[in-house]
C-alpha cells in the first residue's frame, strides 16, 4: 500500500513486533512505535521508536495528535482492552484509520490472531452459520498438525525481563500505569519458573493419573481454567476473576450432574502457579458436598482429556474451539467468538449436565477454515522457527490489507 504509515503500539515481550516492522520498512512503508515503559523499549528501539512519558489522562490528546500530524494509516496492537490500547482505537476508528489487533492464536498452539479492530466479543467474524458455511464453502482444509513450538523457558525469561526492566528503570517512565490486574509480578514470573522446572514431573503424575480415570469409565466434564487477568475474562465475561465462575459451576454440578459423575478441572499451561487454585477448588467442592466427585489435573494432554469427556464448560478458553473439533460439547459463559447455534450448547448450564447438546461437524469444520484463512496467522511470538513464519506472514497481510473475513 502506497504512503502507508503503519504506527505500533504495545505487544508481547518478544523482537516479533520489531521484525514485523522492519519487514514493512523493506516494502517501503513507514513505521512507527509509541513505547509507554522501560520494558517496550527494551523490545523496540531505534529511530523510529518513540517513548512515550505522558500521563494516562494526557494520552489521548497525545495520540489524537500524533494521528493528525503523521498520516497515519494503520495502528498495529496486541490485546485491545489494554487501557491505552482502547483510547487509540476509538480515536483511530473516529478518524478512519485501519486498526488491527493481535494476540494468541484462537486455535492453538501455533497460531497468532490477526483481526480487524478487536477479538472475541469486538471481533467482526460472522456469527450466522449460514453465513460461515457459505464464505468457507471453497477454502481448502487446514492441515492442524503441530508446526512450530513454543519454549516456555523463553517465555518465562523474557516476561521477567520485560518486569525487570520496568522496575528498575521506572524512573525513565514514571507516568506508565498497568493496564492489567496482576500484583506481584516478579513473584509472578519466579513463581512460575519454579512451576516450568517441576513440569515434566507434574505432567507424568497427571497423564497417569487421566489415564486411570478413563479406565474407570466414570463419565465426567472438563473444565480449564483461563488465566484470572486475562482480557477474556475481564472484559468479555459477566465475571470480574475465575473464582465466580468456578464456584458458579460447582454449585450447578452438584445440584444437577448424576451422583456417578465426575468434574475435572486443568490448570492453564502459563499459570504460574502463585494462586491454589487446587485447594480453593477443594474448599468450594467440600461446601457444596461434592468433594470426592472433583478432580484436579496441572498437566497431562487436553486433546486425551477432552476425548473421554462428557463435555467441557468454559468461561470462553479457545480450548473450546478444540473441543469442538473434537466433537465435544461445549457449554460457554462468556462471551466467545466460537459460540454460534450449532456448535455450542446454548441452553442452560443446570440442563447441560443431563442432556448437552453436540456440535454440527459440518459447521465446525467451515468455522475453522475461515478462521484459519482469515483471522489466523501459523506461526509463534517468541520461538523460531514459528517466529519467523509468522512475521513473514504478518507481513505480506498487512501489507496488502488482507486481513479479516472480506465484507
Amino acid at each position: 500500500m502506497p504512503d502507508s504509515h503503519f504506527l505500533f503500539l504495545q505487544g508481547e515481550p518478544t523482537p516479533f513486533y520489531k521484525r514485523v516492522g522492519d519487514g514493512l520498512v523493506a516494502l517501503g512503508c513507514k513505521v512507527t512505535r509509541i513505547n509507554f515503559c522501560a520494558g517496550d523499549q527494551l523490545f523496540w528501539h531505534g529511530p523510529n521508536a518513540l517513548n512515550y512519558r505522558g500521563t494516562v489522562s494526557d494520552w489521548p490528546d497525545f495520540f489524537a495528535r500524533f494521528l493528525d500530524s503523521n498520516k497515519v494509516t494503520d495502528v498495529y496492537l496486541c490485546g485491545e482492552q489494554r487501557s491505552y490500547h482502547k483510547v487509540a482505537i476509538e480515536i483511530a476508528q473516529g478518524r478512519g484509520i485501519r486498526v488491527v489487533v493481535t494476540d494468541l492464536g484462537y486455535l492453538r498452539p501455533d497460531w497468532i490472531t490477526l483481526e480487524r479492530d478487536g477479538m472475541n466479543g469486538s471481533s467482526r467474524f460472522p456469527k450466522d452459520p449460514k453465513r460461515i458455511m457459505d464464505l468457507a464453502k471453497d477454502l481448502p482444509e487446514i492441515d492442524m498438525s503441530v508446526r512450530y513450538k513454543s519454549n516456555l523457558l523463553k517465555i518465562e525469561v523474557l516476561y521477567i525481563l520485560f518486569e525487570l526492566a520496568n522496575c528498575f528503570l521506572f524512573f525513565l517512565f514514571p507516568h506508565y500505569r498497568r493496564t492489567d490486574n496482576r500484583k506481584h509480578l516478579l513473584l509472578n514470573y519466579l513463581s512460575g519458573f519454579k512451576k516450568f522446572l517441576l513440569s515434566k514431573l507434574n505432567n507424568s503424575c497427571a497423564t497417569k493419573r487421566l489415564r486411570s480415570l478413563k479406565e474407570s469409565g466414570v463419565p465426567y466434564f472438563v473444565f480449564p481454567l483461563q488465566l484470572e487477568h486475562d482480557y477474556s475474562i475481564i472484559s468479555y465475561s459477566p465475571f470480574s476473576g475465575l473464582e465466580e465462575p468456578i464456584r458458579l459451576v460447582i454449585k450447578s454440578f452438584a445440584q444437577h450432574a448424576s451422583a456417578n459423575t465426575r468434574l475435572v478441572f486443568k490448570t492453564h499451561p502459563l499459570d504460574t502457579g502463585i494462586k491454589d487454585w487446587e485447594r480453593l477448588i477443594s474448599q468450594w467442592a467440600a461446601e457444596e458436598g461434592v468433594s470426592g466427585r472433583i478432580d484436579f489435573f496441572d498437566g497431562s494432554s487436553l486433546d486425551d482429556m477432552i476425548g473421554g469427556a462428557q463435555g467441557m464448560i468454559t468461561v470462553n478458553s479457545t480450548a473450546g474451539i478444540r473441543a469442538l473439533q473434537l466433537g465435544c460439547p461445549v457449554m460457554i459463559l462468556g462471551d466467545a467468538i466460537y459460540d454460534i447455534d450449532g456448535m455450542t450448547d446454548r441452553g442452560s448450564l443446570d440442563l447441560y449436565w443431563q442432556q448437552p447438546r453436540e456440535p454440527d461437524p459440518d459447521l465446525v469444520g467451515a468455522f475453522v477454515r475461515l478462521m484459519a484463512h482469515t483471522v489466523l496467522v501459523r506461526g509463534v511470538f517468541f520461538n523460531e522457527p514459528g517466529m519467523s513464519a509468522a512475521v513473514g506472514e504478518t507481513v505480506r497481510r498487512l501489507h496488502e490489507d488482507k486481513v479479516g473475513v472480506p465484507s
